[in-house]
């Protein structure tokens, strides 16, 4: 197995095929992007005490396995609320764009408004994934532990995340990277739909956070919702508790029937 989503190669990122997703062999799923434009919005003028509250991903096209450059400006400073906006770009141009709203962290703390977390991951177990028709993946490069639902088991999922590699050869991911890498999975672990007959594919992310995860894991409390549109709603934890919410927007059309 490669050793990390991506090599770095001066201003290029190089994918692995572990960043491949289940919908075409070509593609990328789109939580390894994600992690890399969050990668830059921290890059992006870094200043102590900022942190990121809310982080919207556009997804423009299929990410290609193919070399990436990330560029990131601010284009709203502030002393205490700044917005950033970062691309993610491929041989054939922009494939996905972020705004992300970095926020001064103040000394509130409500701590009997916090949450409980879902039993840890020692508590989980693995589960099947659905047939991709490839060895190597996205699928391969995370590890899963559910404690509700299944990859192959209709309706809400609640399932513990972790990195197998990191998000750039010689990088540790960071806290932020380690969301956003695995947040994008909330409509595959809460499918509604039979995967062998629809398609269900996000166009966005929304991710928004009340603090960044402490530790390797992230578990996402997710559901779908499908009306003619689809919508994914999850709940972001760590194991001390909420960290945030992540909502996608799906397309969602029936798979053409075979042979046709």
């Amino acid at each position: 197995m490669p050793g990390a989503f991506y090599t770095g190669d001066g201003e290029r990122l190089v994918p692995s095929e572990l960043t491949r997703g289940p919908w075409d062999p070509g593609a990328q799923h789109a939580g390894p992007p994600a992690a890399l434009l969050g990668r830059a919005v921290e890059r992006c003028e870094r200043r102590e005490g900022m942190r990121v509250g809310r982080i919207t991903f556009d997804i423009l096209g299929p990410v290609p396995i193919a070399p990436l450059e990330t560029r990131a400006r601010v284009v709203r400073p502030g002393r205490s609320v700044e917005l950033v906006e970062a691309s993610l770009s491929g041989p054939e141009g922009e494939v996905m764009r972020a705004t992300a709203w970095r926020v001064r962290a103040g000394a509130v703390d409500v701590a009997s408004e916090r949450e409980s977390a879902p039993p840890g991951p020692e508590e989980g177990a693995t589960r099947e994934f659905f047939a991709t028709g490839q060895d190597v993946g996205y699928h391969t490069a995370m590890e899963y532990l559910f404690v509700d639902g299944a990859f192959l088991e209709l309706g809400p999922a609640t399932v513990w995340m972790r990195m197998r590699v990191p998000l750039v050869a010689g990088e540790e991911p960071s806290p932020l990277q380690r969301v956003l890498v695995a947040a994008d999975t909330g409509n595959g672990v809460s499918a509604v739909l039979d995967y062998r007959r629809y398609l269900f594919i996000n166009t966005d992310l929304s991710v928004h956070l009340l603090r960044m995860p402490a530790g390797e894991w992230v578990c996402l409390g997710a559901t779908t919702h499908v009306d003619g549109l689809g919508l994914t709603d999850t709940a972001l934890w760590d194991e001390r508790g909420r960290i945030g919410r992540a909502v996608q927007t799906l397309l969602v059309r029936q798979r053409p029937a075979s042979g046709a």
